[in-house]
């Protein structure tokens, strides 16, 4: 007797259109979610440590408004201590430009003194070896 395989019925498959188009919207809203949360999970333990001064500037200006009525501050001092705070600044800014063009000077590159005291002073940046640069260096 012959092998002979029995006929394959034919599969009948059914959509029905409003389960199938409820499934995918559901799908893609879950997904969606899905991604929504782990980014704010990712940036909630990313970004805590560093915004944290900024939160907490924030929150200091928030208050600013209502400790000044309350109380009436003096405009000198903060006008000084930012007079002092803009001075720094241009003192260190004068300072790195000397340094910058110290370093790029082509005179300095046949000073060994100047190339010692530039090479100090990237690698263990301090008043001595600021002072030496000027020093040696035009």
């Amino acid at each position: 007797m012959p092998y002979r395989p029995k006929p394959r019925r034919p599969l009948a498959i059914r959509f029905n259109i409003l389960q199938l188009s409820a499934s995918i919207a559901l799908g893609l809203w879950l997904g969606f979610m899905a991604i929504a949360l782990t980014c704010w999970l990712a940036s909630r333990l990313l970004f805590s440590e560093q915004l944290a001064p900024v939160t907490a500037a924030m929150k200091q200006l928030a208050r600013a408004p209502e400790s000044e009525q309350t109380q009436p501050r003096p405009d000198i001092a903060p006008q000084s201590q930012l007079f002092d705070q803009y001075e720094e600044n241009l003192r260190k800014n004068e300072q790195q430009q000397r340094l910058d063009q110290a370093r790029s000077s082509s005179r300095n590159l046949a000073n060994p003194k100047c190339q010692f005291w530039l090479q100090q002073d990237q690698n263990a940046p301090s008043e001595k070896s600021r002072a030496n640069v000027q020093q040696f260096c035009d």
